[in-house]
C-alpha cells in the first residue's frame, strides 16, 4: 500500500521505480478425469487421445503441430485451422518463441493448446546430462509462459527420444509427456501425396503428427487442405489434447 495522501501545497515526490518482477503462471492442475493419466505418464508417454482423456467423444483425434512458431508456416497453419473450425496442439520450442512472442500469442489467442517442446530442440534428447534435461524444459516453459501467460500442461521431447528419466522430469514440472501414433514425417518433405495417404491412415482416438517449424513446411499445408475435410467427412472430430 502507498502512503495516505497528505494536505499539501506540493505535489507529491514520485514514488521510486521498482524493479520488474516477472512471475511464471502456475501450472493450472488437470480435469479430475486425468488423475490416472497423470499416474501412467509418470511411466511412459501418452500415445492415444483416449488414454489421455477417457471422456473423449469416441470419433474424436487430435492434431498436433511441432517445432513453431514460424514467422512464415506458423501464420498459414493458423489460417487453415480456423477456416475449417479445427483446434489443435501447437509443441512450442522456446528459442522460436522468443524470438516470435506474439506468434505464440496468436496461437493461445486462436483456442489452441500448447505443449513444451524443449529451449533448443536438441537430438537425441535422452542422451544428454539430467541437468540439461532440466535446464531444457525449465527454460522452454519460461519463455512460453511470458510469452502467452499460459503455462504448458504437456510435454513431448524432440524426436520422441524418450526415457524414464526425460518423463520423470516433465511429470516433475506438472506436464503429461505426449507422443503420437500417426506420424507423416512431413518434417522430410516426402511429397504431400505421401503426407495426406499417412494421415488418413489414422482411425478413431489417433494423436496425429505434423510441423509448422523447421524447414519448408507448404506440403504439409497442402496435404492438411485435403486431409482435415476428408477425416470430417468421415466423421471423425479433431479436438485439443
Amino acid at each position: 500500500m502507498g502512503d495516505a495522501v497528505r494536505s499539501s501545497s506540493r505535489a507529491p515526490a514520485p514514488a521510486p521505480a521498482r524493479a520488474r518482477t516477472v512471475v511464471h503462471p502456475p501450472v493450472a492442475p488437470p480435469p479430475a478425469g486425468w488423475t490416472p493419466v497423470r499416474l501412467r505418464a509418470r511411466h511412459q508417454p501418452v500415445h492415444s487421445l483416449h488414454d489421455l482423456a477417457p471422456a473423449a467423444p469416441g470419433n474424436a483425434i487430435a492434431l498436433t503441430i511441432d517445432d513453431g512458431p514460424h514467422p512464415e508456416w506458423t501464420p498459414k497453419m493458423l489460417d487453415l485451422l480456423a477456416e475449417h473450425d479445427v483446434r489443435a496442439t501447437f509443441s512450442l520450442i522456446g528459442m522460436q518463441v522468443q524470438r516470435f512472442p506474439r506468434l505464440a500469442e496468436r496461437i493461445v489467442q486462436a483456442g489452441h493448446q500448447l505443449c513444451n517442446h524443449t529451449m533448443h530442440h536438441p537430438i537425441p534428447f535422452n542422451r544428454l546430462p539430467p541437468k540439461r534435461i532440466t535446464a531444457e524444459i525449465v527454460e522452454a516453459q519460461g519463455r512460453i509462459s511470458d510469452a502467452t501467460g499460459v503455462a504448458a500442461r504437456f510435454f513431448r521431447a524432440p524426436g520422441g527420444s524418450w526415457s524414464s528419466r526425460v518423463v520423470h522430469t516433465a511429470d516433475d514440472h506438472g506436464m503429461i509427456p505426449i507422443d503420437w501414433d500417426i506420424d507423416p514425417r512431413d518434417w522430410s518433405r516426402p511429397g504431400t501425396r505421401r503426407i495426406a495417404q499417412s494421415m488418413l491412415a489414422c482411425r478413431p482416438g489417433a494423436i496425429l503428427l505434423c510441423h509448422d517449424g523447421g524447414g519448408d513446411r507448404s506440403e504439409t499445408l497442402r496435404a492438411l487442405r485435403t486431409v482435415i475435410p476428408r477425416l470430417k467427412h468421415r466423421g471423425l472430430t479433431f479436438v485439443s489434447l
